[in-house]
């Protein structure tokens, strides 16, 4: 059964979060940033870090880089405990408000092509599939799948 949304408190990354984002992503992705990293993006006019906060301990974490009016979800995580709990997806929804009025109109990012539960998520909030990065991940070696949300369809052009 799901568990009800958690009523977190989202906000902007400060640099002085960087030690427990950096921590928290450990334990989620194979591959995590260093705290400096995430001290650099609270920094980093062109990007949005977001931390989700419960009783003022650090459950989420979301980033997004803009260029040119797209934006690159770069990593998403929540803290296992605290998972299917609408953490992601308010982040993620957080994200997206935050992106548009930098300007940003179109999303996208790569997730695990074996991670259902955030595929699941990413559709929900309309993402839809754009293709596969063979072997893109490592630790295990694994697929990406490239997925975005776009704000109006692309319809292909011919040279």
């Amino acid at each position: 059964m799901k568990e009800p949304a958690l009523p977190v408190r989202i906000r902007r990354l400060a640099e002085q979060d960087a030690p427990a984002v950096a921590c928290l992503e450990a334990q989620c992705l194979s591959m995590p940033w260093s705290e400096r990293a995430f001290a650099d993006l609270a920094k980093d006019g062109n990007s949005i870090g977001l931390v989700a906060e419960w009783e003022r301990r650090v459950v989420g974490f979301a980033s997004l880089t803009g260029l040119s009016g797209e934006g690159e979800v770069n990593n998403v995580a929540t803290d296992p405990a605290f998972r299917c709990r609408g953490v992601a997806g308010a982040l993620l929804e957080e994200l997206f408000r935050q992106g548009g009025e930098m300007g940003i109109s179109d999303f996208t990012l790569e997730v695990r092509a074996g991670n259902a539960a955030a595929i699941h998520l990413y559709e929900r909030l309309g993402f839809q599939s754009a293709g596969i990065r063979p072997r893109f991940y490592e630790k295990p070696v694994e697929d990406a799948m490239i997925m975005w949300r776009r704000s109006k369809p692309t319809i292909p052009t011919s040279f």
